[in-house]
């Protein structure tokens, strides 16, 4: 086919009758392990973060500062990498983010003080927040249309299996002190390296800059059978500056926006004030340290089936009916951990608490990737998952209050669980997005 013959397509269009191939699982891979190393990296340290009081002679206060560090510094640095993805691109923005993080979380391990560690673990999390806001959105940027959804939510399994290994770690590794665990951390961050040679820059964002012919060999790598087409930018997309936040207020991004950013916080408000504080609501429910982090792990087992159950959901009924589903379900199992009486109605209240917020994790995790135009794309996803660690930062403090003022366990669940049933309501309003090309 000649340049003249070629035909002009929409960019998504070249992802319509394109195969899941050999080269879509090496970057499955590659992006499921670099969310693996996010989710170990928030929860490391907080299975072995009684370590961390004899270390620096700092109280509990001490320690949840210690603990906050990451999200806090992650806050400003999604904000930062999210419009430089959009501007500079998604690949050097993951490969770049992530080898940082590598190198500030090895110095992390050898601070002399409190000040000192609070100060790289916020570092670190600047560093993080890059490959943290961009894995969805490249990911996305590469699948074919139609599994789209499906190997999205997939790909959300790594939050969990991130969790296991840091329980696992504070087992096998605790003893040895919390800087073995930093250390292991560290050495996570040459993953930068596989990211960089299995994972191809985005089409859509090739495109969208005008290189077209760098667009057409990726697409020929991914087997796109339109590779050869001379491709074009949606008024949508060729109107929004790359990476300009203000563009995610006007016209009709702005409902989406608000409706967004609300979601994330309250979602991430229910789930985090949970999962920080767990084991000690099981304790105050009589199971000892080393059960509670059994219940934990058993807890993060009950995510994976959840996942893929509504991975295989997505595609057949759609992102928004499965999501809302599996979020009303997640209220319900909430209620029932909330009252459990026995040990039996305690597990199996968090096993559907579990089962049903994570799957509905992993249809957020897509759908939220799917709002927005390419050029807006890692700006959108930037706010959204500074939204969530806005959350992340408050609801430790927030349930820590809680249980201060002798709340009880069943009114801690309460509140809780009524974010979630937010949520819900926040989620009605949102464009379904499943089938549909990427703008």
């Amino acid at each position: 086919m000649t340049a003249t013959d070629a035909p002009t397509l929409p960019i998504g269009a070249a992802f319509d009758r394109m195969p899941f191939s050999r080269r879509h699982v090496l970057i499955a891979l590659a992006l499921f392990i670099a969310f693996v190393i996010e989710s170990w990296e928030q929860l490391a340290l907080v299975y072995v973060s009684g370590d961390l009081g004899p270390a620096f002679g700092i109280d509990e206060a001490g320690i949840g500062v210690v603990l906050s560090a990451v999200a806090f510094g992650m806050i400003p640095g999604v904000l930062v990498w999210g419009p430089l993805a959009d501007r500079v691109g998604r690949r050097p923005t993951a490969f770049w983010s992530l080898l940082a993080y590598g190198v500030i979380a090895l110095a992390s391990a050898f601070a002399p003080n409190m000040a000192t560690l609070v100060a790289l673990r916020v570092c670190s999390g600047l560093a993080l927040a890059g490959v943290y806001t961009i894995t969805f959105p490249l990911f996305l940027e590469l699948l074919p249309t139609r599994h789209r959804g499906r190997a999205a939510v997939y790909l959300s399994i790594g939050w969990p299996i991130g969790m296991l290994a840091a329980i696992a770690a504070s087992v096998t590794l605790g003893g040895l002190g919390w800087h073995v665990v930093v250390i292991a951390s560290a050495a996570a961050g040459l993953w930068a390296f596989a990211i960089r040679a299995w994972v191809p820059e985005s089409p859509y964002w090739l495109a969208a800059r005008g290189r077209q012919e760098e667009a057409r060999a990726v697409l020929r790598v991914l087997g796109s059978p339109d590779a050869e087409a001379t491709f074009t930018i949606a008024g949508t997309v060729a109107s929004a500056r790359a990476g300009h936040p203000m563009d995610l207020f006007r016209g009709r991004l702005a409902r989406i926006t608000v409706l967004m950013l609300l979601l994330n916080f309250v979602f991430n408000w229910g789930y985090w004030g949970l999962q920080t504080w767990l084991p000690t609501l099981l304790q105050a429910k009589g199971l000892s340290l080393s059960a509670s982090l059994g219940f934990a792990a058993l807890s993060a087992l009950m995510m994976i089936p959840g996942y893929v159950s509504a991975s295989l959901l997505t595609g057949r009924f759609g992102r928004k009916k499965v999501f809302l589903f599996y979020v009303v379900a997640a209220v319900l199992g909430g209620l029932w951990f909330a009252t459990a009486s026995t040990l039996t109605g305690l597990y199996l209240g968090n096993f559907v608490l579990s089962f049903f917020s994570l799957g509905a994790w992993g249809v957020w995790n897509t759908w939220n990737g799917e709002f927005y135009p390419t050029a807006l794309r890692g700006t959108g996803y930037s706010w959204a998952t500074a939204s969530q660690l806005v959350a992340t930062t408050v609801a430790p403090s927030a349930v820590g209050a809680l249980l201060a003022h002798a709340t009880g366990f069943t009114a801690t669940m309460l509140v809780i669980n009524a974010f979630m049933v937010a949520t819900a309501l926040l989620a009605m309003p949102l464009p379904e997005t499943e089938g549909r090309e990427l703008e």
